[in-house]
Parts: structure tokens; sequence; C-alpha cells
């Protein structure tokens, strides 16, 4: 990728903020694609722009994904919504084991959103996609009435290639599966929250956003058996559990004492009245790994988080509807359900 000037590209003296007229397929518009977006997302070998990027994939089965991204605030502690959109494409495709390759990315602007952020968002997006070994190939710009969005939003499309032949899903689940936490919870949704409500605490509670791929594609090579996969964005932990095991039609099982949640963290939802076991993220995952194969995926899980573990089991025998039961730090037993409604809105 080519490097950047320190400065936006766009006349500032000119253009400070978007106009209707940088989506309205117009000089305006040619100018922004020309000096920011082209010069940030093209490689060397890129064909002229054209409406769709042709692309050769190696081998016969891919994954692909779509998602979008509105967040408020656009930039927080640990990242920014380009930052975001880049990692949870990234994320997603690694659920399935896939090896990321292409990104298209969509933005739609807001009439008025200033120059300088749109070229700080930019800027992010190119980092993290040269951080996560992704292409971003093709795209497009609307920009849409002031007051009609929400400064800039984001759709992706993310394409990687699955060079396995493991089936990475929840009907892959088996009872007698160790779960897997990739690390510690509930750090991405409190950062969100901090910034949002105006809220100081002692450290700066920084979000977890980072891609994930290399941690799968790690313990694929080094021959572990991974029965499922799943990032841990809305609705964080509980939810995702709850989805595998209706899916799967098992019971999981998960001991309190053992998952990690910082003591800032936990203090920061007393405060503010929030579970962490439903708290977003965006840089964790759980897998569903056979007893044959967890010491090897904690060993490589904990290289990249220390703080990497076991929190729980598939209960030996399977069930009609899917269950996820906690056991306390008292030893009492309750039913850990999915959210009712919205927990923390707007944060991916």
């Amino acid at each position: 990728m080519s490097n950047f000037s320190l400065s936006c590209p766009i006349p500032l003296d000119q253009y400070p903020q978007v106009l209707l007229a940088h989506g309205g397929g117009g000089k305006l518009m040619q100018q922004l694609l020309e000096k920011m977006f082209f010069p940030a997302f093209k490689t060397s070998n890129d064909s002229p722009p054209h409406d769709s990027a042709v692309i050769t994939l190696p081998g016969d089965k891919i994954a692909f994904t779509t998602d979008s991204y509105v967040i408020h605030p656009l930039f927080f502690p640990g990242g920014d919504i380009g930052s975001l959109a880049i990692n949870g494409t990234v994320n997603d495709l690694a659920m399935s084991g896939a090896r990321p390759l292409y990104l298209s990315v969509g933005f739609i602007l807001e009439e008025g959103l200033p120059m300088e952020t749109l070229w700080r968002v930019v800027q992010s997006l190119q980092k993290a996609a040269k951080i996560a070994n992704i292409k971003i190939i093709t795209g497009d710009t609307k920009v849409v009435d002031r007051g009609k969005g929400d400064g800039i939003f984001i759709n992706t499309a993310g394409v990687g290639i699955v060079e396995h032949n493991q089936t990475i899903a929840p009907q892959s689940v088996q009872p007698g599966d160790l779960v897997l936490l990739s690390g510690d919870l509930g750090r991405h949704g409190i950062a969100i929250m901090a910034v949002r409500e105006g809220l100081e605490f002692e450290t700066t509670i920084e979000s977890d956003c980072a891609p994930l791929h290399q941690i799968i594609l790690t313990m694929i090579n080094q021959g572990v058996d991974i029965h499922c996969l799943r990032d841990l964005t809305r609705g964080g932990l509980a939810s995702a559990l709850n989805e595998i095991a209706v899916s799967a039609g098992v019971t999981v099982n998960i001991k309190e004492t053992a998952i990690p949640v910082r003591e800032d963290v936990q203090g920061a939802c007393e405060i503010l009245g929030f579970d962490p076991l439903y708290v977003a993220n965006e840089g964790r995952f759980v897998a569903f790994i056979p007893p044959n194969s967890v010491d090897t995926a904690l060993e490589i899980m904990q290289s990249f988080a220390q703080d990497a573990c076991i929190i729980g089991q598939v209960a030996p025998e399977k069930t009609k509807t899917g269950l996820v039961t906690l056991e306390s730090k008292i030893g009492a037993n309750r039913i850990v359900d999915m959210l009712s409604g919205e927990q923390l809105p707007r944060i991916c």
C-alpha cells in the first residue's frame, strides 16, 4: 500500500466538509476518489478503476461475509469505525477458519462531515487492512442529506479462502467438548460507553478491537480439531453461547470463576448496571474443542493472550432446546438466557 501524507489530500480551504456533490458522480466525487480513496487502497498490481474487481481465488472453497458499522462515537480508545470495519469483517471470516483475502468497503457519508474526519477513518482502514493482510479491492461512496445520517456508516463484504477440511460450525459441536475463551471480556463495550457518557475511570479502558485470524489459522495449521468458533460481538459471550447451544442442541455449562474480566471493566459494569457476559467485544472468541485437542489449542491461544482459558464444557447428553448454565462464584447454578432487548445500542 502507498504511504500517506500527514495532511488530508482534499483541499480543505475549498472543501472542509463533505458536500452532497461528493456523492453526485461529478468532478467533486472524482476528486474524492482520486485524491483520497484510490491512493489509500490501491496496490501496484491493481487494474484501472472499473465497476467491479476481477480476482482469481486459489482453491475451490471460500468464505464470504458482509457487515455494516454504525458506531457512535466514531473514535474511541483502542480503535475507531475504520479499524472496527476491517477487524469485524476479518473476524467473521476467521470464525469459519478462513484466511482473509479481499474486502469491499461502502461509505455512507452525511453532508457536513468534516473532511479531516473522513481522512482519519480512511487512514485507519488502510492501516488495519495492512495489519490483517487483507486487500481492499472495490468500494462505493454515497452522500446523504445533513441530518439523515450519523456522520459516516461503513458497509463491508469480505472473501476468504478455506484451506482445510474441517466443518467449523455449530452442528459440529459434540457432548464433552471444552469451551475455550480467547481473553478477557467487556472492554470494547465499556470503552464505547465511557466515551459516549463522558465517564472517567482511574485508567483508560481501551477496546479489544483486533483481528483474530492468525490465532485460528495457527490452531488449524498445528492440527487442532476445531468444532465451532464464534466471535463475541453484540450480545457478548452469553448470546454467542446461547446461539451455539440452540443450533447444536446441547447444554453448555460454564463457570463464573473461570471467566476473566478486568477489575476496571467489572467496576464500570457495576456502575452502569451491565453484566459483563452480555457486553460486546471486538477481539474475543469462544472455541469448542474436543478433549484430545484442548492442550494444543490452549497453548496457542495463550501465546496470543495470556488470559485465554477454559471456561466450561458441553454436557454429556444432547437436548432438544439448547441451554447455557453458569456456576456462580458461590456455587449456585443459574440459566444464562439471551437478552430480551438491546443492552448496549450501536457499538459495532
